[in-house]
């Protein structure tokens, strides 16, 4: 899984596609947010902030 994140940065630096870095965040951040909300002690909170 790490290796993909180096592969990822890497190709940033390279083709200067730095552009991308806020767009893979936000997707990581939204998929983090969606398994967090899968459990019944968070979903309250979450729920909350929408």
């Amino acid at each position: 899984m790490l290796s993909v994140f180096g592969q990822l940065i890497k190709f940033m630096r390279v083709y200067k596609k730095f552009w991308m870095a806020p767009l893979i965040f936000g997707l990581v951040a939204l998929g983090g947010l969606l398994i967090a909300a899968q459990s019944t002690a968070i979903a309250p909170f979450i729920y909350m902030i929408f």
